[in-house]
């Protein structure tokens, strides 16, 4: 789930080789492994399909930083977000079915599902819970299951009834993942089966996608899979899979770039499973067209400057996809991003191509080149550097971060205090739709724990007046936020409010929708002001 990234990148002799069948190995690997250095990726796998074949699939480099197993094409990555074409593909096979519609309402199959406005719980539709225009905010709800999180499935889907809406309904594109696992839920209530068994039995099974999984519980000791790896405070380190199994339709599909070749050639062939000479079909060209037919109209912002030829003329959500254009030519096309992992998919359709790249590093480079340099390739697009401008954008962004950063630090008061003494900010403090997170004073140090959140645990340190920074034990997380308490004329604490420190930071951590009250001091914490 995290940021939608951006575009493109490769060499003008690649297009002949592009063209007739597969690129000539030692200038796609160059490329690659320019990609790898730039942008410290230990490994990607990619795959493209043209016409109906795979004319290319192939891995680089390692599974993990400092050891020696490689990347293959059959190794398992997470592809995050790209699961929600899978999850888009589920209904339209069952719209296919007739056991259920586009249109329905959600309560109809859900009856106690629940939005924190009566009116959109009545009118909102299985096919808005795919095209993020529900009234959400962005990201809105992500810190149910991002970081992992104790949370259920069910316990998250009842919580939508306190996420207080950021915008009209059907008014803006905002994108969310919570809303994805409604439509897993309508996915089990519609055909009898768990959306994992759905995703298995109905889409890898007939695929022959035999490698692929719904879950990081079903990686065994061995296997060939890419650790995914990020950087704690700039030094790049390896890290554990993060589990998504409480939020699957989103985000949690694992797979191949050999497995996602077949995913792929039957988007491609508007729901022909491949083989069959057309004869079984996974879904109706109908559903074809509906899934890749504009359902949202995203905004268009300007791309940094050294990406300005990526300036789409439209660009829209359709169901599980997004949809822009590319010289001239119409995109279908998604990415994925957890911790570690980040991916892109992309199909052309008026040129029947896709491409697929996996890589286990968040770095979104690492994904864009390759990915658009193939279609570079194929499109006879005149040379372009992309490798240069991607790492010039993301040199320009960061220090636009760091600036903005530094302008906070610069303006704060370091000579003020905070209105109490440390111990009475401890306590229980309670927010609607998360629930609990706690302030103990350890040592002289106050230390936050989001009480279902595990990874969401660490010290505050002071920043100015009674505003503090948590800054999380796993530095991998790179979301340190603002914590800012307020008080009442008592002096006792009214509530706690959270942001981010950096606008780097990803979109679903998203602490500024949390309101904490305090329900619970810690013993012995009086609540009385200090003496100046």
């Amino acid at each position: 789930m995290r940021r939608l990234l951006a575009l493109l990148f490769l060499l003008a002799p690649l297009t002949t080789a592009l063209a007739q069948s597969i690129p000539k190995e030692k200038e796609l690997d160059t490329l690659v492994q320019r990609t790898m250095t730039t942008f410290e990726v230990p490994g990607i796998a990619i795959a493209v399909v043209k016409d109906g074949k795979v004319v290319l699939s192939k891995g680089y480099g390692v599974r993990k930083l400092g050891e020696t197993a490689p990347v293959t094409p059959e190794t398992l990555f997470g592809i995050a977000s790209n699961s929600k074409a899978f999850t888009a593909t589920a209904l339209a096979m069952l719209v296919d079915e007739g056991k259920l519609q586009w249109d329905d309402r959600v309560i109809d199959h859900l009856p106690s599902f629940q939005m924190y406005d009566p009116y959109v719980t009545r009118e909102l539709t299985v096919r808005d819970l795919l095209v993020h225009r529900s009234g959400l905010g962005l990201g809105a709800g992500d810190l149910l299951y991002f970081p992992a999180s104790s949370f259920t499935e069910d316990e998250i889907v009842a919580k939508l009834r306190h996420i207080r809406p950021a915008s009209s309904f059907r008014s803006r594109y905002a994108y969310d993942n919570i809303l994805y696992l409604v439509a897993g839920k309508v996915i089990e209530k519609a055909s009898g089966q768990p959306w994992g068994d759905f995703i298995r039995d109905r889409i890898f099974t007939p695929l022959e996608m035999k490698s692929s999984n719904t879950s990081v519980a079903d990686f065994r000791p061995g296997a060939n899979v890419a650790m995914p790896h990020a950087k704690a405070d700039g030094r790049l380190q390896a890290i554990a899979p993060m589990s998504f199994d409480n939020n699957a339709p989103a985000a949690a599909i694992n797979s191949s770039v050999n497995d996602l070749s077949r995913w792929m050639l039957v988007q491609l062939a508007k729901g022909a499973i491949p083989g069959s000479s057309g004869a079984k079909r996974l879904f109706s060209e109908k559903q074809s067209r509906e899934m890749w037919s504009a359902q949202t109209v995203q905004p268009i912002s300007e791309p940094p400057k050294p990406l300005a030829a990526l300036k789409p003329e439209f660009s829209a959500y359709g169901l599980g996809w997004g949809l822009r254009d590319y010289r001239g030519h119409k995109l279908v096309t998604h990415t994925g991003g957890l911790p570690g992992y980040v991916s892109r998919v992309v199909l052309v359709p008026s040129l029947g191509l896709g491409v697929a790249v996996l890589t286990n590093q968040e770095e979104r480079g690492g994904f864009e080149v390759p990915a658009f340099a193939i279609l570079d390739s194929y499109l006879g697009a005149p040379r372009t550097d992309w490798v240069a401008a991607f790492k010039a954008a993301d040199e320009e962004k960061t220090k636009k971060a760091e600036l903005a950063v530094n302008e906070k630090r610069t303006a704060r008061s370091t000579e003020s205090k905070p209105s109490l003494p440390l111990g009475k900010y401890a306590g229980t403090y309670r927010d609607a739709w998360y629930g609990d997170a706690t302030i103990a004073l350890e040592g002289d140090r106050l230390v936050l724990r989001f009480l279902r959140t595990p990874a969401l645990t660490g010290e505050l340190e002071h920043w100015q007046y009674d505003t503090f920074v948590a800054r999380w034990r796993d530095r991998t997380l790179n979301a340190d936020a603002f914590v800012n308490f307020s008080l009442k004329p008592d002096g006792a604490i009214d509530q706690l409010k959270m942001q981010p420190v950096s606008p780097l930071t990803d979109f679903s951590y998203d602490f500024q929708d949390l309101l904490f009250t305090q329900v619970k001091q810690a013993e012995g914490a009086a609540v009385t002001q200090t003496q100046p």
